[in-house]
């Protein structure tokens, strides 16, 4: 009887301690993993990003041409003995890839030029069609008369007298850059304005 109680007493105690280390282990555990939850700190927001409304946090895109914009360039004074001949006061009408059509994001700058030439009756203007250099020299031609004359009629479309608008084509004969890559092919293939002044004007 003695044997067995002394067994008995040994299991009971083996199994009291593996309790109380079992007991011990998950409290170090929840006390470590409150402490590493109360000292992390928070996500932080960057400034920017707190700052900026989110219409401002989004990726600005090209500039647009506002209606204010399309009154300012109208509303540019023009004297005949500074203008003639003037180039650079529009922007190019750049082309996609063997392309002549007038594509959406350049007709704001055209109804622009509509406008001046309307305030501006004694003027005239030049469209220059120009391509890149792939493709033969007459092809070229051909592709920046199309180009200059798809120009000429949205101007004319716009209200603009055809007779105030002359095109000529250059085709890759003028470049404005030359390096073989598309960038630089992309500035070459454009239709470009020189402002004239009409005879007796």
């Amino acid at each position: 009887m003695k044997k067995t109680m002394t067994k008995a007493a040994k299991t009971e105690a083996i199994f009291t301690v593996l309790t109380l280390t079992v007991i011990l282990v998950s409290f170090v555990l929840v006390t470590g993993c409150q402490k590493k939850a109360a000292t992390r700190p928070e996500a932080t927001v960057p400034p920017s990003a707190k700052e900026q409304p989110a219409s401002e946090q989004k990726q600005k895109g090209p500039e647009k041409i506002t209606e204010q914009k399309v009154e300012a360039i109208a509303s540019k004074d023009m004297a005949a003995s500074s203008v003639e001949g003037k180039e650079g006061m529009f922007e190019d009408i750049l082309f996609d890839y063997d392309r002549y059509d007038v594509k959406e994001g350049y007709r704001a700058e055209l109804k622009a030029v509509s406008a001046w030439m309307t305030k501006n009756s004694s003027a005239s203007i030049s469209i220059e069609g120009h391509c890149d250099d792939r493709g033969t020299n007459e092809y070229n031609l051909a592709l920046g008369d199309r180009r200059a004359k798809s120009v000429k009629d949205y101007l004319v479309s716009l209200g603009v007298p055809s007779s105030r608008i002359e095109t000529i084509s250059y085709g890759e004969e003028k470049p404005l850059c030359t390096e073989q890559s598309e960038e630089c092919w992309a500035k070459n293939r454009r239709a470009h304005f020189v402002i004239l002044m009409k005879a007796g004007k």
